[in-house]
């Protein structure tokens, strides 16, 4: 039996936030890290400065990355409950004008003035300041901020993304390192953007084609810097 929340499950926004940092985070593991380990295999001519970055990078980018998530969505998380404080304090307040907000949202949606006013009393009764929060602020189940599960995904993800290069940097020849580095990122990044596409529900070969182009870009920049900077190490 199909049930609302079943239903509401299967569609694809409802992946949008866990999918959205995981994707980002591993694509920045998978491009940054390569596209470091890139411009420091360009300018040696040993392996041990290739790992060395390469594993520094690695440490520092998914500590970076979730530290920073973590501030980014509890800033979020704070504004939020900023606002919810004050929408309680307007329910208090002055709860006919509230109703007469919420009357207006849903006349705006399409509904006859008379059947919007209906509603507004109806969902009011039901759960006053849910209503408000999810009509007015747009706060939801699906956009609700959650600084430690965004921290702890965005590390992981980055982490998960950063150890594919540095598996080629441990077992691939330094000579010519670059481009062992280099094809075997867009294959990660070819395989990370279909599976970011068929999660989503999107176009594989618009995603693929992205993620690719943005991925070679980095790598290509690197291995110049490397290159026009680089000393033999």
């Amino acid at each position: 039996m199909i049930t609302i929340d079943n239903y509401l499950d299967n569609h694809y926004i409802h992946r949008s936030n866990w999918m959205r940092a995981a994707v980002l985070c591993a694509n920045d593991g998978i491009i940054s890290i390569s596209s470091l380990a890139i411009g420091v295999a360009a300018a040696s001519s040993t392996r041990e400065p290739v790992v060395l970055a390469t594993v520094a990078g690695l440490v520092a980018g998914a500590l970076s990355m979730a530290a920073g998530e973590y501030v980014s969505v509890s800033s979020q998380t704070d504004t939020e409950m900023a606002d919810i404080e004050r929408e309680k304090n307007e329910l208090n307040e002055m709860p006919e004008n509230e109703l007469k907000i919420l009357t207006e949202i849903y006349e705006k949606r399409g509904l006859k003035k008379e059947t919007a006013k209906q509603v507004a009393l109806e969902m009011t009764q039901k759960d006053v300041l849910g209503t408000h929060i999810r009509e007015e602020l747009g706060i939801n189940e699906i956009s609700h901020a959650k600084p430690i599960q965004a921290s702890f995904s965005s590390g992981a993800a980055f982490t998960v993304g950063g150890i594919l290069p540095l598996l080629v940097v441990l077992f691939a020849t330094i000579n010519g390192m670059e481009y062992w580095l280099y094809g075997f990122t867009i294959i990660f990044l070819i395989v990370l953007g279909s599976i970011a596409a068929k999660i989503g529900g999107s176009s594989v070969k618009k995603s693929i084609i992205r993620i690719t182009i943005w991925g070679s870009l980095a790598m290509g920049l690197s291995a110049l810097v490397g290159y026009l900077f680089g000393v033999n190490l």
